[in-house]
């Protein structure tokens, strides 16, 4: 997502280099290609003339004065502007109020609201609420159906709600059956449709009268391009919007609802859904996104993703293994390739790399799926081979292939990376450091 984007505004920032200074003349061609990198990504028309001129506005007054180059100079202002038009700082739900605490999703069909309020329940959860959801979505009981599933996977209650109902009914009864069951918050997932009509908005404007939520989050798939703006202003227009949760951010459209939707609806977004998995929901840091598109990367994600999704007692008893110097075996090299994953994969990890480290990664040509066949080889072994994976000779690996469904190849170079693996955890047990760190030169699974 925003790839494109990125690759033409890092392409502005090298033709001022040499410039001595900001000029009109230069910020007039720089800023030429900053609005035709905007419209290329979708970003609506309104919203590039706003945020050109406001950059131009910068970039000609006090802010640049004493800044080392032009090019840092104008990607800085560019980087406040891009964070202020995406709202400028993360926007926490606001749940203070007698519970339950309702939150309304809405938006279209196939945006990801009934997704989306499991994953909303799943990190509320996390913060120790009690979390019930309901689906008011009469028009297609599959939606009911999964919600059901999703809030079984996710370990929190859901009121039951059939195809025959009234959706307002629904509403009222959840919030009731919320209120003497004491839960802290209801997630009401609304029906949706193809397009905006008149029904479906006043059907959301009376479920929105009858449950009085304290937070309305319009859901809006960030792949929607254009079509997002119009959606944006209809909710805007028909409901008083808190926030936007932006969905299907890792895809690989061009993405300018991200820069649009806030402009639009006036609403902070709130929430970004990076992936499928049902913990693929995020809080929303403008900041964050806007380094990313400016090829910075996003570190303080990847470190908050790290420590939700590494097993700090394992990492210890890893640590302690290795300085103890047991060795570090197949079983432990299969743990971080399953931690890695957790965290997204390859692909997850370097999306949030600055842009010179991703390119790093991209001529490394790392393929994500041979990372799997990895973990499925180390699977084949026995717990004796994995503890002493010199017992491997040539039979054994022949077996290991066939149970792993790989060439014996491949698991000839799974061994060859494993020990490169050792010998790095060797290393770090002598207190190496800088050996170690030219030694992952060569431990990049799948090479």
């Amino acid at each position: 997502m925003l790839d494109t984007l990125s690759q033409r505004l890092s392409r502005v920032v090298k033709t001022l280099r040499g410039e001595a200074r900001l000029t009109d003349s230069n910020i007039a061609d720089a800023l030429r290609e900053v609005r035709l990198a905007l419209l290329e990504a979708d970003v609506a028309l309104p919203v590039v003339k706003d945020f050109v001129g406001r950059v131009r506005e910068k970039a000609l007054g006090e802010d640049v004065v004493g800044s080392l180059t032009p090019g840092q100079a104008l990607i800085g202002i560019v980087h406040r502007e891009l964070s202020e038009l995406m709202g400028a700082a993360a926007a926490p739900l606001d749940l203070a109020t007698r519970p339950p605490a309702v939150i309304l999703l809405a938006g279209l069909q196939g945006a990801g609201k009934t997704t989306t309020a499991a994953k909303l329940a799943r990190l509320l959860r996390e913060q120790k609420k009690k979390v019930l959801v309901t689906s008011v979505d009469v028009y297609r009981p599959a939606a009911i159906a999964q919600l059901a599933t999703l809030a079984a996977q996710v370990g929190v209650d859901l009121f039951p709600s059939t195809a025959t109902e009234r959706p307002d009914d629904i509403a009222r009864r959840a919030v009731d059956w919320a209120r003497t069951h004491y839960h802290d918050v209801l997630i009401v997932d609304t029906a949706g449709r193809l397009a905006v009509d008149e029904a479906m908005m006043r059907e959301i404007a009376g479920l929105h009268a009858a449950v009085e939520p304290v937070e309305t989050l319009f859901v809006v798939d960030a792949m929607t391009g254009q079509d997002a703006v119009n959606t944006a202003k209809a909710f805007r227009d028909a409901l008083p919007l808190t926030g936007v949760v932006l969905t299907k951010l890792d895809g690989d459209a061009r993405g300018g609802a991200a820069l649009s939707v806030r402009a639009v609806t006036g609403a902070p977004i709130k929430f970004a859904g990076v992936s499928e998995k049902i913990d693929g929901l995020e809080v929303f840091h403008p900041e964050r996104l806007a380094a990313r598109i400016l090829g910075m990367g996003d570190v303080l994600s990847l470190v908050e993703q790290a420590q939700r999704s590494v097993d700090a007692d394992e990492a210890k008893k890893l640590a302690k293994k290795v300085k103890s110097g047991k060795g570090f075996d197949l079983e432990d090299f299969r743990q971080q390739i399953g931690q890695m994953r957790r965290m997204g994969g390859l692909a997850g990890l370097v999306d949030k790399l600055p842009a010179e480290l991703k390119a790093a990664a991209a001529n490394a040509q790392v393929d994500e799926r041979r990372i799997g066949r990895q973990e499925a080889i180390i699977c084949a072994m026995t717990p004796q081979e994995r503890a002493k994976p010199e017992l491997l000779k040539a039979s054994r690996k022949r077996r290991i292939a066939a149970g792993a469904g790989v060439p014996v190849q491949e698991v000839n170079q799974l061994l060859g990376q494993f020990e490169q693996a050792q010998k790095m955890m060797k290393l770090v047990a002598k207190g190496g450091v800088q050996k170690m760190m030219r030694g992952m030169r060569g431990l990049l699974p799948g090479r």
